[in-house]
């Protein structure tokens, strides 16, 4: 067990912020000593991990909250989607580092303000908050799932890789190819058969996350070749809009 005030040197976290987090019902100590100082065990510093990893990609505390006290949360899908976050975070970076070199190096000549786009990375959040269980979709999707096997969902995961795989054997055609917007009508309507009312706005988010990188361009691309992913996501754009 370790005090607050050996939690706060520990963190870099206030004495303040931590009581203040008690406060809110964010964070509770695991139990307090007999002078009624706070103290944490590895369980509560465990979640101030996750804390403080959703701060860093600036969630509010009571969007944190909500996301961590629902009871479908799943710390070890949440901690995956968070590495892709910082890692499309990084990127973002990235850009604007070069972006302002190339202003230094050419005196402020004007080039654009594409670095400044944060789209990619605010589109995985919206659809990463999705999995924590922010939407009625996830909800829906969580209840379906309740009632199958692992068998069952192991099919449905080899279905969905077949259909990438289809996917990738077109990916040489236009992507407003009749055959392949058909083939985004079947992903859309096994998504919703099988998971969650799939919207044109989900199915747009999803489009867009397939191709923002990390393991579902990954997954895609080993499924259907490289490229499906990009694809896919170009073809259900136009399928959307």
């Amino acid at each position: 067990m370790m005090t607050v005030n050996e939690v706060s040197r520990l963190t870099g976290l206030s004495v303040r912020t931590l009581q203040y987090y008690d406060r809110i019902d964010l964070l509770s100590p695991s139990g307090h000593t007999g002078a009624g100082y706070r103290l944490y065990d590895d369980t509560a510093l465990e979640k101030l991990q996750q804390i403080m990893l959703f701060r860093e990609l600036e969630f509010p505390l009571k969007e944190i909250g909500r996301i961590m006290s629902d009871p479908h949360f799943d710390r070890r899908k949440a901690l995956g989607q968070q590495i892709e976050l910082l890692k499309l975070r990084r990127e973002h970076l990235d850009d604007l580092i070069a972006f302002a070199e190339k202003i230094k190096k050419t005196g402020g000549k004007y080039m654009g303000f594409t670095a400044f786009d944060k789209s990619r990375l605010d589109e995985y959040a919206k659809r990463a908050k999705a999995q924590w269980g922010s939407t009625a979709e996830y909800k829906e999707s969580e209840e379906k799932n309740k009632g199958r096997t692992d068998a069952e969902n192991e099919q449905l995961a080899e279905k969905t890789m077949e259909l990438f795989a289809e996917f990738g054997e077109m990916r040489d055609r236009d992507p407003a190819d009749a055959e392949v917007q058909a083939q985004v009508k079947r992903l859309r309507d096994f998504f919703c058969e099988n998971y969650y009312n799939c919207t044109n706005d989900i199915l747009r988010g999803l489009g867009q996350m397939y191709a923002a990188g990390g393991e579902f361009t990954e997954n895609i691309d080993s499924a259907g070749g490289e490229g499906t992913a990009l694809f896919v996501s170009k073809a259900i754009d136009i399928y959307c809009g």
